[in-house]
């Protein structure tokens, strides 16, 4: 009888995925029509959005998943329901924006709305939850991340979202896009980098020499407590005074304006984490390694770079991890100063009051920064699992 009562319990994520989904598919609209790119949009539901065969089907699959997600506690199947279910709306939101549009008009704009990107919400949150149960490794982690990517990148190629509004804004800007996102991995990546080559000594003398350490943590905690408008547009004028007035500097692309001070205030963001993680990490080091190392007839250099170093890298990744999510997205308000980036994209969108613009800034920032995230949480792992 326990047994029984055990099998057909409510689970508790569950019950609120099944909600999410109950809403979508019945309180919210599946797609937005409007005229043109900037004009209100009418609201259309999912039984409007789609030929009745594809409603129908959508929703016995959007029902399915929400039945299991309530009833059934095996990890793989929810993972399975999960996947089935995105295979589903992610193509029908394709699908209606040709069957929205009217025939021959180009100036239509067909976007998703709340039902879509609820059910994309509650399919994502049942997949999360699957994969937590499945307690995966980190090369199945990167496996799975790699398996998503795959099928995002194969839904673009194959032109099933090329009605959407969003597909074309891009279209219409694709040199733009990819020479903006050239600009964002840059500002991001290497700010981190330079964050890196000069944090990590600085964590290190921190470390060895304790009247340093606390002025350096206090010093980088007042440039962490500067908004990050503030600090773009406190760089301005010493930087537009030194291009003025040292031609090496103008020469090599320094201004008060563009990519110059965006860099410098991501690599100022970013050495807090460097430097405090590595601090951290090698404060954790056993003194009685350290001892065996010592007594093993290494140097200070050998014993730093062949012991303290290995044990300390997963606390030292962990903060790299928080630099590098953190550029990621601090990088899209460096368009604000002409930094470049996907913040173009968004603040352009924002001036103009189109969202799908906005959208193509803001998605694959968020892309990137849960990308980077699952990437560096899978090295994390792999060094502890090699730590001794």
């Amino acid at each position: 009888m326990s047994s029984l009562r055990s099998s057909l319990s409510l689970d508790r994520l569950g019950s609120v995925i099944a909600v999410l989904i109950g809403v979508a598919l019945f309180a919210s609209p599946f797609v937005i029509y409007r005229a043109n790119r900037i004009v209100a949009g009418e609201w259309r539901m999912l039984a409007d959005a789609l030929p009745s065969s594809g409603a129908i089907g959508v929703m016995a699959v959007a029902l399915g998943v929400a039945l299991c997600a309530a009833l059934v506690r095996a990890p793989l199947i929810r993972l399975a329901a999960a996947a089935i279910g995105l295979c589903a709306i992610f193509p029908a939101v394709g699908s209606s924006a040709a069957f929205v549009t009217p025939p021959g008009n180009t100036f239509a704009r067909v976007s998703p709305s709340l039902g879509f990107w609820l059910l994309a919400l509650a399919f994502a949150l049942l997949a999360a939850d699957a994969l937590t149960r499945l307690r995966l490794g980190p090369w199945a982690r990167l496996a799975a991340l790699a398996v998503a990517a795959g099928a995002i990148a194969l839904l673009l190629v194959s032109g099933a979202w090329n009605d959407l509004s969003l597909l074309k804004e891009y279209a219409s800007r694709a040199d733009t896009f990819w020479r903006e996102a050239r600009e964002h991995l840059w500002l991001a990546f290497g700010s981190m980098i330079a964050a890196c080559l000069v944090g990590l000594p600085l964590g290190i003398l921190g470390h060895r020499v304790r009247r340093l350490r606390n002025a350096i943590l206090q010093v980088l905690n007042i440039v962490q407590t500067v908004p990050s408008i503030a600090l773009f547009g406190i760089l301005i004028a010493p930087l537009g005074y030194l291009a003025a007035h040292v031609p090496l500097a103008a020469a090599l692309g320094i201004r008060g304006i563009g990519a110059a001070p965006a860099f410098i205030a991501l690599f100022l963001y970013s050495l807090l984490p460097v430097v405090a993680n590595t601090i951290t990490g090698l404060k954790q080091v056993p003194a009685a390694v350290i001892d065996a190392a010592r007594g093993m007839g290494l140097s200070a250099r050998q014993r730093l770079w062949q012991v303290e170093l290995p044990l300390a890298l997963p606390v030292i990744l962990t903060g790299i991890r928080i630099v590098l999510v953190q550029n990621l997205g601090l990088a899209t308000v460096a368009a604000l100063i002409g930094g470049g980036g996907f913040g173009t994209f968004v603040f352009q969108g924002i001036g103009q009051t189109a969202i799908d613009l906005v959208l193509l800034g803001a998605i694959p920032t968020v892309a990137l920064s849960f990308a980077a995230a699952i990437i560096l949480d899978a090295f994390i792992d792999l060094t502890r699992r090699g730590s001794p």
